[in-house]
């Protein structure tokens, strides 16, 4: 479980910005906490508020680029040649309004704990890296019986301690290493069961970019596992629809057809509805249904993963294109021990201010974005907010009405649109 995710001078979050998934001292909702190896205290969820353009986005791409790079940069650095990877290095992008953090490097660390079938060890994991390469990373752990981090290695510019390390791991990571790379993505090319786990932590979380044509994002290799050789599968993915849209009756799924045969295998899939009066069916393509329809189905293989593995799911603008009963639904989950086994969790942006009921959520898995007139943006937890007595919010306020008067702050600068005042038409 993610317990921490902290990060600096990345687009447009200058300064040090720490998403915590503790569970503080206040008393709503004790149901929503899950007790961890250390006696951590986890939430399930985070709920990330903000007007538009504020940075909520830039949290989910500042993870994404951690997670990208964690995965990825085994390939990256080394000598021009042919056996070199075509993978380029991915330069991160600092917030480059301020002249001091346009050059600086920008820095990302994950505090996680395993599950208890896992031992229970908390890390502590992160690096800071520039225009050039990596100009730090570190990796510490705490096992269930300790109180202290150990550390099991360290790198900066003048200094490589491998002391967590075996002695033969250490050497063939001291004649690989190169300064694009991080140590965590090169071990578990290395085969270094240690590093392995930490790079897979990564791989086990997910993370939404409806930012693509939702019937592309579908119709690729995100199809739900087993989908299309597993009739069962496929009546499991219609009752999660029966939950919202009862018309869907099932699925035909069949292979495209491609003359490459190096491209990866890519498949058709057909709603299957019953006709009005009638026991025959009819067909219809699946990127033809609803938008609504497209990104639950969409969801639905991360959703699938997650849950598995009891990883992450971030998901940015959950409510867009969704019915807010229908978001409610997808929240509940995460909330569910009966069906969230595995401690998953889900960070989702939104706008809509229903979600800001103290029914649902306890205050500290509400978060909030808000970008100064800098164009800095700075995350806050409604548990931390103080308002103009100095007194924090009490559990019995109205949430979202205080929201929508700004009383939390993270709102729209509203104007009229005064530009349309001088407009003429020439009809």
């Amino acid at each position: 479980m993610l317990i921490q995710f902290s990060f600096k001078n990345f687009r447009s979050f200058r300064d040090d910005n720490i998403l915590d998934l503790s569970a503080t001292r206040i008393t709503e909702h004790n149901n929503h906490i899950i007790k961890t190896g250390n006696e951590n205290s986890l939430l399930p969820i985070a709920a990330v508020f903000g007007a538009n353009a504020s940075g909520k986005s830039n949290l989910l791409e500042a993870f994404k680029y951690m997670t990208t790079y964690v995965i990825s940069s085994f390939a990256y650095g080394g000598e021009d040649d042919e056996k070199r990877s075509t993978i380029e290095f991915i330069k991160p992008t600092p917030f480059i309004l301020d002249k001091s953090s346009k050059d600086a490097e920008s820095s990302f660390e994950v505090y996680f704990i395993d599950s208890e079938y896992d031992g229970g060890t908390t890390y502590n994991y992160g690096f800071t890296i520039n225009q050039t390469g990596v100009v730090e990373e570190w990796l510490n752990y705490r096992t269930k019986s300790r109180t202290k981090f150990k550390k099991m290695f360290y790198r900066n510019n003048d200094e490589l301690d491998l002391s967590g390390i075996s002695s033969k791991s250490q050497e063939n990571i001291k004649i690989s290493l190169e300064k694009e790379t991080l140590i965590v993505s090169l071990g578990t090319k290395l085969k270094i069961s240690k590093l392995k786990h930490i790079r897979d932590w990564f791989i086990n979380n997910e993370i939404a970019d409806f930012g693509l044509p939702i019937e592309d994002y579908i119709l690729s290799d995100r199809l739900p596992h087993g989908f299309v050789e597993s009739e069962e599968i496929r009546q499991n993915v219609v009752k999660y629809f029966a939950s919202f849209d009862s018309s869907i009756i099932g699925f035909y799924v069949k292979p495209t057809d491609s003359n490459d045969s190096n491209r990866k295998k890519r498949f058709r899939v057909d709603s299957i509805h019953k006709m009005i009066n009638s026991d025959e069916t009819v067909t219809i393509p699946l990127k033809l249904e609803s938008a609504g329809t497209l990104k639950m189905f969409a969801l639905y293989p991360l959703l699938q993963d997650v849950l598995a593995a009891g990883g992450v799911l971030f998901v940015d603008e959950l409510n867009s294109k969704l019915h807010p009963l229908l978001v409610r639904a997808f929240i509940i989950t995460f909330l569910n021990p009966e069906i969230n086994k595995n401690n998953a969790q889900l960070i989702f942006t939104t706008h809509d201010s229903w979600q800001l009921d103290n029914n649902l959520l306890r205050r500290d898995e509400i978060w909030f974005v808000e970008k100064s007139d800098e164009g800095i943006s700075t995350i806050y937890s409604l548990a931390d907010f103080f308002d103009d007595n100095g007194e924090k919010i009490r559990k019995d306020e109205s949430y979202e009405k205080n929201y929508l008067l700004g009383k939390y702050g993270a709102i729209p600068n509203m104007k009229d649109f005064d530009m349309f005042k001088e407009v003429k038409s020439d009809v």
